[in-house]
């Protein structure tokens, strides 16, 4: 009897892998009147094939192979299957008027879709067009710009072998997803473009970054609210802002962040190593077991931050607590240079204390003419494990 059960069970997967086969199809860009010239616009093209593989049942798969300029595209689901877009071959290059994006918070969007894969590809924001508009980036306000890539409640993502250039505003953008994998990601934009952000995820679940090279202008990498089960390694950042969690308390009703863990990471020049930041007179918030493990800083300003008085441009209630709980904080085998003598800060909120910071072999030196490098700490009591260098709260408050 259990041997028929699993024969089955075997035919039944079977069948279903074979349905599943027989209704994949390929849908060509160039099909669907894509000029592929670099030139004309070819958005509606790629529109066009993203609609008919979402009406067609089956795992199918859009191609585009050449160069492509591009206004905004919506790729919109559900659709009755995965679909994967094979990219390899494509170099992808947004329009550079900035107008032209105006109401679309990302250059290409996808919405509501469960099963994604991007194979590979050049994405190319033409962002220098718009970095040096009046103001922006600049004195607290950002320019209503795109995103180059923008997921929001996409379940399924596989970002794998993708190249990033020069977006208008961040460089990719997850929000209210979950089960995602980027895998082999560049990021290249240089270090005067604001707002940048090589990846930022918010209201996300189940992430897994496994290998990036990012130089941007602002953070490599950074996690907002509501980010649950965030594993980040071998992330090569540079220039850059560092990889941070937050920042936090920004907004009402923001949800909780839980279990990040980033390790196997080397920062080069970079103004922030491993930051979490959450802005002052703030709602009440949380984040809790916050792992930065096995990273190298070369000349990193800031190696180690904790911030909880986040405040930039001045624009926050100076003076009033912070009220998001911080707890379950580690720093683990974390070496290199600093290139400011402030190497390691934790400045802790007074309304609710950080609880649970473990510092673990840590060694971090400052060659500057005016000493050794320092450490300070407020409104926290770390323990320490191991040798810390510079010695945890070696200058107070």
């Amino acid at each position: 009897m259990k041997s028929i059960l699993i024969q089955a069970a075997w035919f039944c997967i079977l069948l279903a892998s074979f349905v599943t086969g027989l209704h994949a199809a390929f849908f060509d860009v160039m099909k669907f009147g894509a000029k592929g010239d670099g030139k004309a616009d070819d958005s509606k093209a790629f529109t066009g094939a993203w609609g008919a593989a979402c009406k067609a049942p089956g795992a199918n798969t859009i191609t585009a192979a050449g160069k492509f300029m591009a206004g905004p595209i919506w790729f919109q689901g559900p659709c009755k299957g995965p679909i994967t877009i094979d990219a390899q071959k494509m170099n992808l290059l947004a329009l550079p008027d900035p107008f032209a994006f105006k109401g679309h918070g990302g250059w290409v969007t996808f919405s509501q879709v469960i099963g994604v894969t991007i194979n590979g590809g050049i994405f190319d924001g033409n962002g220098a067009t718009t970095w040096n508009l009046p103001d922006c980036g600049k004195n607290g306000h950002i320019c209503p710009l795109p995103a180059n890539l923008q997921f929001n409640a996409v379940t399924g993502l596989r970002l794998i072998g993708l190249t990033n250039r020069n977006s208008k505003q961040f460089h990719l953008r997850i929000g209210s997803s979950k089960d995602v994998t980027i895998e082999r990601y560049t990021v290249d934009a240089p270090g005067n473009s604001p707002n940048t952000d090589g990846v930022h995820i918010g209201q996300t679940s189940k992430v897994s970054i496994i290998g990036a090279t990012i130089k941007t202008g602002d953070d490599c990498v950074s996690l907002g609210d509501g980010v649950q089960d965030v594993h980040v390694e071998k992330v090569t950042c540079g220039p850059g802002h560092g990889l941070a969690i937050g920042s936090l308390g920004k907004y009402p009703n923001e949800k909780p962040v839980l279990g990040v863990t980033v390790k196997n990471c080397t920062l080069t020049n970079t103004l922030n190593g491993a930051r979490i930041k959450t802005w002052p007179g703030s709602p009440v918030g949380s984040a809790t077991n916050m792992h930065f493990e096995d990273i190298i800083m070369n000349n990193v300003s800031n190696p180690i931050l904790i911030d909880q008085q986040y405040c930039p441009w001045n624009q926050c209630k100076a003076g009033l607590a912070s009220k998001v709980k911080l707890s379950g904080i580690g720093f683990k085998n974390i070496k290199g240079t600093s290139s400011s003598k402030m190497a390691m800060k934790i400045d802790c909120s007074p309304a609710v204390p950080c609880q649970g910071v473990v510092m673990n072999d840590i060694n971090l030196i400052y060659k500057g003419k005016d000493g050794s490098a320092v450490s300070k700490c407020t409104n926290v009591k770390p323990s320490i494990i191991g040798k810390v260098v510079p010695a945890a709260c070696s200058v107070h408050k």
